[in-house]
């Protein structure tokens, strides 16, 4: 039997991928830009599709991990760096707007994101996600908290590997979700980060 609970994998047909008529030299798995930007902790990397950020990286994190993660979704070939100076509309736009409103969330000027996301996960791991997001800024919930709120109560496993799985993390605040008893327990970034991300917002409240 599967500990983590029955979790089925959404399995994309071409036609529901990210898709736009200026692609049509790419692949039909989408392209992806991706770019880098500097903050007071450190360097982000970020990628988005047509339909919205896609990927972030923390600057704790391995930067091949990040660019493994897209190779194996879209494909190498589909996974260009951003033109410097470019922007308008589409992933670059997606780009600049995860830069500017992660800058505006360290400094303590944004609460909540409006940059568009293009989520790629199974069902169990979007209704995780869509719920993590609901967690308001400053504020906590359990991973057991979360497996109530999607109607899965006894899924508590599964609600932490989809946390660990976050492809886009500070966005989807899953900093914000703690073990049942206070504890930080885990996060991608380091415990060190999750604690500096979770004070930074208590300093507002």
């Amino acid at each position: 039997m599967n500990v983590y609970g029955s979790i089925e994998t959404t399995n994309y047909r071409p036609e529901e991928m990210n898709y736009h008529p200026e692609e049509s030299r790419y692949s039909r798995r989408g392209r992806v830009l991706y770019s880098s930007f500097d903050t007071d902790i450190g360097q982000f990397l970020v990628a988005s599709t047509w339909r919205g950020v896609v990927h972030l990286l923390l600057p704790t994190e391995p930067r091949d991990h990040f660019f493994s993660w897209l190779y194996k979704l879209f494909g190498a070939e589909n996974v260009l760096a951003q033109p410097p100076g470019s922007s308008g509309s589409g992933p670059s736009a997606h780009n600049d707007l995860a830069a500017d409103e992660i800058r505006k969330y360290l400094t303590l000027e944004l609460k909540a994101f409006s940059v568009p996301l293009d989520l790629r996960g199974s069902e169990f791991q979007l209704a995780v996600w869509e719920r993590v997001r609901q967690i308001p800024h400053g504020s906590t919930a359990s991973y057991s908290e979360i497996a109530r709120a999607i109607g899965r109560p006894k899924a508590v496993r599964a609600v932490g590997a989809a946390n660990r799985a976050n492809p886009i993390p500070i966005i989807i605040p899953c900093h914000r979700v703690i073990g049942s008893n206070g504890s930080l327990v885990g996060y991608g970034g380091g415990l060190e980060l999750k604690r500096y991300l979770l004070d930074l917002e208590r300093a507002v409240h």
